[in-house]
């Protein structure tokens, strides 16, 4: 089993009641531990709680996390 935990999150809110958090996390499990970045979508339910819609994890990484970076600026 893998337990996660949120080392650090910010979120930006686009749109009607969407919103992009872009997050630190650590990963635990019998295998080992890692920590990465995580880029996520979601939106909002009428109460106000959050729901996720799609993930992608980038491993924490100087080189990955510059190449993304740039790449997002380029486009």
């Amino acid at each position: 089993m893998v337990e996660f935990e949120t080392v650090k999150a910010e979120e930006v809110k686009f749109g009607k009641n969407n919103f992009i958090e872009v997050a630190r996390k650590h990963a635990k499990s019998d295998q080992g531990e890692n920590e990465f970045i995580s880029v996520s979508r979601g939106f909002f339910l009428p109460d106000g709680t959050k729901r996720f819609k799609k993930s992608i994890a980038i491993p924490d990484e100087k080189e990955i996390k510059e190449f993304v970076a740039s790449k997002i600026q380029e486009f």
